[in-house]
């Protein structure tokens, strides 16, 4: 009938634009987590010294005022939202990806799971102005706090950045492939789901090896410091317990 083919027309236009949202996106989002995740990496070379020194020249980029808001917060969003509502739609003709697939495992699991809390610890609760954190400032968080999480919470930390590493790594792999695959179609570059694992896996080692090497080094901060950065993790309900 009239009416449903331009319903159907309607819904196969948006999915369309949904999908190009979430692959236009993800270059910026790619970007991000190279700047971001190459100091963690340097640690293996230069110890906590570099990688807070790179720490601090990426935050020029994603941490700025124009920064964090067009180049990592709208695109993820973007991505995010965009994903969502394409899952919703698709579910009334082709089926989506299942929910046990590796991309939304990973994905879900990131976005619910180890984002929030990696952002919360990170980024929100050291800038808390009661005490004892008096607010602690973008320049003072550096790697020694990174250092001061696996010190003192050893097994919390490694299962948060393991999981966010490991999740953030598969779902970029799989996602790659998926845009591989709808633009450059002519590549005809089909990677083994078992291959993209291992792709990932190769990915996540130099950066927890990385933070390996920081968690060797001995603590070079000031007690009152370091007791501002335990009470930054421990407003987070994860290092409370």
């Amino acid at each position: 009938m009239p009416g449903t083919e331009g319903n159907g027309s309607k819904s196969s236009l948006t999915v369309a634009v949904l999908t190009n949202v979430a692959h236009i996106s993800a270059p910026f989002l790619s970007v991000f987590l190279i700047v971001h995740l190459s100091a963690p990496v340097l640690a293996n070379v230069g110890g906590s010294s570099l990688s807070s020194n790179v720490m601090l020249l990426g935050r020029e980029y994603y941490q700025t005022g124009f920064g964090e808001r067009y180049l990592l917060f709208i695109p993820l969003t973007a991505h995010v939202a965009s994903s969502i509502v394409k899952r919703i739609l698709n579910l009334r003709s082709a089926p989506p990806p299942k929910i046990t697939s590796t991309l939304s495992l990973a994905a879900y699991s990131a976005l619910l799971v180890f984002l929030p809390i990696h952002f919360y610890t990170h980024r929100v609760s050291p800038t808390n102005p009661a005490p004892p954190i008096f607010a602690v400032g973008p320049s003072e968080v550096d790697y020694e706090f990174i250092k001061i999480g696996l010190a003192r919470f050893p097994w919390r930390s490694w299962i948060l950045y393991g999981g966010l590493v490991a999740s953030v790594m598969l779902h970029a792999v799989e996602g790659a492939q998926i845009i591989q695959a709808s633009r450059f179609p002519s590549w005809k570059l089909r990677i083994r789901p078992r291959t993209r694992k291992i792709v990932a896996g190769a990915a996540a080692v130099p950066i927890l090896a990385g933070l390996w090497m920081l968690s060797k080094e001995p603590l070079m901060v000031f007690a009152s410091l370091a007791e501002r950065y335990e009470a930054a993790f421990a407003r987070c309900w994860v290092y409370r317990f």
